[in-house]
């Protein structure tokens, strides 16, 4: 079973490297954020099947923190996106 795990570990891995070009390439603010969410989302489900393969606990709370540091991340993002939009249909 856990060369299953390794395996998807690894394909995750390869997932973020061709997450790293939507990120420098993306052409809207949009798209890099979603890069980032998929960043984070990953690195989640990579500390999760390294904490089944390894046993260790302290692995899932630390996917527990990034979880919790995405949900931040993305109403951040969305309240900073929501205000500058408003902000240039004022200003039309």
């Amino acid at each position: 079973m856990n060369i299953i795990y390794t395996g998807l570990v690894v394909f995750l891995f390869l997932n973020l490297i061709a997450g790293i070009w939507r990120l420098a390439y993306g052409p809207t603010n949009e798209d890099r954020i979603l890069a980032s969410q998929l960043f984070g989302t990953i690195a989640i489900i990579i500390l999760l099947l390294l904490s089944q393969i390894n046993g260790h606990a302290a692995l899932r709370n630390i996917a527990l923190l990034f979880a919790s540091l995405a949900a931040v991340t993305a109403i951040a993002f969305v309240q900073s996106s929501s205000r500058k939009k408003h902000k240039r249909h004022e200003n039309d």
